[in-house]
């Protein structure tokens, strides 16, 4: 049996073997099937019980989405998100889409945000001083904690430049939900966090349309006096000169970052609009800038080979001389390489001397010998990721991989074993969300937004559920079809 959901009836349904995130059974068969056999009914579902009634705390939204009545609803939402320009993808390259804001609100409450708050705090703590310390004494590689492997090869260290006040400025990792109910981190997400001014627009488009409280609010002046706070944090000057770096129409978020900028209260400029003079950097009026926000997509400062690349030809020297921050740091992303992410846990155990509150993934450092081994054996029940992938591209779901694509995949290990991770699979939890003008279950994640000045970690209540909007599909990145839902914290 299945659920209507937008009646909240039971149907006939279609019977499928694909339950997990990776397309396993609970008996851990490695049967694939396809997206239009898939019936997420046997996961969790974020809004309903199994019996298709709504859990208590989701059940005033659910019915204002009824009551409103769900095509009409996205229609009016549709509309809205239009009205502001919600875009996504490179204007150059001619592939921009709206961003699609589904109408029905994800509901968290606040018990299980606050724990995970809690939780998120902490591992960002680990993590600030885990970049510490991998640019300086690397005392968790001699400690044995992370091999230093994990350090020496990671593309995204950058020694020689002058220590920032902190590395970490902003963090949106993504959270899932498994088959057991707990919410885990899948990915920690320090280098560039996006969607965050998405997220304060959803609230802002559904929230006025639906006849109930969306939790504490307002959200938007939370978030602007925490990204505020984070720059202020970041440089020991009084009256910093700001400005939001951004790529322009090459990069996929420009909407964004345009926003981000406004509530930054600083210009948004590109890498061609500045030009160093000496050891400093300077916007086009001529001022000095102090501090740069980077909203680009580029995250490093050299390439694969150890050169300057254009990015690097403009900000090495006036790093190297200190005369300018830059926020999240170069140098972050040595926390965030995929092949950190299996360390994490034993990271907070390391500099915190305290067991983890929200867990991470069981996943395995391919570049380990061992593990490998292992994991390959494993490896039709496995997901596999690129190092340094993104935006969900190159994510191999082992049991949705036909024969000849894991041999691919395990060639390609074996190639260069340093370069992937396997996690084990998730079963993605789903939500109501309307698809056609019906209410439909699809698969979602959760990224909140973490802000980080000095000894002060602020999680913002709510951020964005992420959802897949195609039947069976486990990829929500918006840059592969997925939407985003606004997302409630209630007592």
């Amino acid at each position: 049996m299945s659920t209507d959901l937008t009646t909240g009836t039971s149907t006939t349904g279609r019977a499928t073997a694909d339950t997990t995130a990776a397309g396993t059974t609970a008996a851990g068969t490695t049967a694939a099937a396809t997206a239009a056999e898939h019936v997420p009914a046997a996961g969790v579902d974020e809004a309903l019980l199994p019996d298709g009634s709504a859990r208590a705390h989701a059940a005033a939204a659910l019915a204002a989405v009824r009551a409103r009545g769900p095509r009409a609803l996205a229609a009016d939402v549709a509309r809205a998100a239009a009205e502001l320009g919600l875009v996504h993808g490179a204007v150059a390259a001619g592939k921009v889409d709206p961003f699609v804001v589904d109408p029905v609100p994800r509901v968290l409450q606040r018990s299980e945000w606050q724990q995970l708050a809690a939780g998120l705090e902490q591992r960002l703590r680990a993590l600030e001083a885990f970049v510490a310390d991998a640019h300086g004494p690397r005392e968790a590689v001699r400690a044995g904690v992370v091999p230093a492997a994990v350090i020496e090869t990671n593309r995204y260290l950058s020694p020689g430049l002058a220590p920032p006040r902190r590395w970490i400025g902003m963090a949106g990792p993504d959270v899932v939900r498994g088959a057991d109910g707990r919410l885990v981190v899948l990915e920690d997400n320090l280098r560039t966090p996006t969607l965050l001014a998405y997220a304060l627009a959803a609230r802002d488009i559904v929230a006025p349309r639906l006849d109930v409280r969306p939790g504490p609010a307002p959200v938007r002046e939370a978030a602007r006096t925490a990204m505020r706070r984070m720059l202020a944090a970041a440089t020991d000057l009084p009256d910093p000169v700001v400005a939001v770096l951004g790529d322009g129409p090459r990069g996929g978020i420009p909407w964004e970052i345009d926003q981000l900028g406004e509530m930054a209260g600083a210009p948004v400029v590109l890498p061609s609009d500045l030009v160093t003079r000496g050891d400093a950097l300077a916007l086009p009026d001529g001022r000095r800038v102090d501090l740069l926000w980077r909203r680009t997509s580029e995250e490093r400062l050299t390439d694969d080979h150890g050169r300057l690349n254009e990015l690097g030809e403009l900000l090495d020297r006036p790093l190297r001389a200190g005369t300018v921050t830059v926020v999240n740091a170069f140098g972050t992303g040595v926390a965030d390489d995929k092949r950190t992410y299996p360390y994490v846990e034993d990271l907070v155990r390391f500099f915190l001397g305290e067991e983890p509150q929200v867990r991470s993934v069981p996943a395995y450092d391919l570049g380990d010998p061992a593990q490998c081994r292992a994991a390959l054996a494993r490896l039709p029940e496995l997901v596999l990721k690129p190092r340094s992938g993104s935006g969900g591209r190159g994510v191999l779901i082992g049991p949705r991989a036909d024969a000849a694509r894991l041999e691919r995949a395990r060639a390609a290990v074996l190639a260069a074993p340093g370069e992937w991770i396997a996690q084990e699979p998730v079963a993605l939890s789903t939500h109501p969300t309307v698809v056609d003008g019906a209410l439909v279950p699809r698969h979602v994640d959760y990224r909140p937004y973490v802000f980080c000045a000095d000894d002060e970690v602020v999680v913002l209540p709510g951020g964005i559920t992420r959802v897949a909007l195609t039947e069976g599909d486990l990829i929500v990145n918006a840059s592969q079809g997925g939407g985003g839902k606004d997302t409630w914290v209630v007592g």
